[in-house]
Parts: C-alpha cells; sequence; structure tokens
C-alpha cells in the first residue's frame, strides 16, 4: 500500500536535509504531499542554489519535472491553501515530517497555534495519533527550545535532531546527509539501502 507523507520545509539551515528526504520517499514510491515556508525558498536558494518557486501550481511543475524519473509522486500546496487534504483530520497522510523545522515552528506547533498550513497540518497529525517527526536544526537549544520539544515529545511527536553518527568513516557531505535522511526513514518504515546496519557484516572493522 502506497504511504502518503506530508513533508514540509521551513526556513532553518538543513535544506539538503529536506531535499534528500524528498528524492529518497519518491524513490521508495510514496505520495509525498510538500509543503514549505517563505523563509525555507531563501535557505534553498543559500544552501542549494535551488530556487523553489513561490506559486504552488509552479512548484509542482518544477517538482515533477525534477523528479520525473522516480516511482512516487508529489503534490504541492500552498502556505494557505486551507482546502488542501493535510488541514483536515478527514483526510490525514500516515506520517508528517518537518525537515528542516525552525524553533518558530516547533514553538507554534506546541503551543497548539496553526496560522499557515504546516502549523495546522502537524495538529492534525498529532491530533488524529499519526506519527509526526520534527527535524530541528539549531545549536545550542535554550530552555525555551527544549522545554518545547518535551511537551511535543509528550504530546506524541518525535523529535529527531539531525545529528549524523561518524563510525561508518563518511567521505563526503553527502554521506552525512545520509545518515540522517536514514534514520528518518527508519522511523516513517520506508525501506532503504542509504547507510549499512549497525553490526551487518560490512560494518567497521
Amino acid at each position: 500500500m502506497t504511504k502518503t507523507i506530508c513533508l514540509a520545509f521551513t526556513g532553518a539551515s538543513g535544506m539538503p536535509y529536506g531535499v534528500r528526504l524528498l528524492e529518497c520517499l519518491l524513490e521508495a514510491g510514496c505520495h509525498v504531499q510538500l509543503l514549505y515556508s517563505q523563509v525555507a525558498q531563501v535557505v534553498a536558494n543559500q544552501e542549494l542554489a535551488l530556487d523553489l518557486p513561490s506559486r504552488a501550481s509552479d512548484a509542482q511543475a518544477f517538482f515533477c519535472a525534477r523528479f520525473a524519473d522516480l516511482p512516487g509522486r508529489v503534490e504541492v500546496y500552498g502556505r494557505e491553501e486551507w482546502f488542501a487534504p493535510v488541514a483536515s483530520g478527514s483526510n490525514p497522510p500516515d506520517a508528517m515530517v518537518i525537515c528542516p523545522c525552525t524553533m518558530g515552528t516547533l514553538a507554534s506547533i506546541a503551543q497548539g497555534l496553526a496560522n499557515q498550513l504546516i502549523e495546522r497540518a502537524a495538529d492534525v497529525v498529532l491530533k488524529e495519533r499519526r506519527k509526526l517527526i520534527l527535524v530541528p536544526r539549531e545549536t545550542p537549544f535554550s530552555i525555551i527550545h527544549l522545554e518545547n520539544m518535551l511537551r511535543l515529545a509528550r504530546a506524541g511527536a518525535i523529535i529527531l535532531p539531525p545529528n549524523p553518527g561518524f563510525y561508518l568513516h563518511p567521505q563526503r557531505i553527502e554521506d552525512l546527509v545520509d545518515f540522517v535522511v536514514a534514520r528518518i526513514l527508519d522511523q516513517l518504515s520506508v525501506p532503504h539501502e542509504l547507510m549499512r546496519r549497525w553490526g551487518s557484516a560490512e560494518n567497521i572493522t
């Protein structure tokens, strides 16, 4: 059965994680409902020289062309597109990932705010007891950040900071990105071959 995953990009540093995750979800045949904030467009341009269109229809065409050879399907929704499926508990995704996740977005979700579609979609996922994964890219964490994360963890969210391990001896930046993306895919129960498993025959010697 095809998994439907809502994926959101916000304005934290770490856009390579989000774009790679999108690619891997589509490669696995998932149906991806993509949302992104205005600041995420700025970060994508700065970190990846990627110009994300402002209009949802243009973004839809952009990503469909970029990942045309992959079996999955992507749908892009605008920031205030309140008739999007993710805005209602009557049609929730199987899971949602916010990657990267700003502290502002995390705080809004922790307080139950839903001024934009990303926040509303996260609120829907929590109340419908679906899996919500937040990938906060910030350091150090303040007490406010930590308290918001604890509140969300108690509500059922998974807090997954993008902390790559080095025990697989990464050779490229892409190896570090794939390490984090692999952990997200594991939480979603989406199969992948991005990294060797701990204890496998090919592991560290």
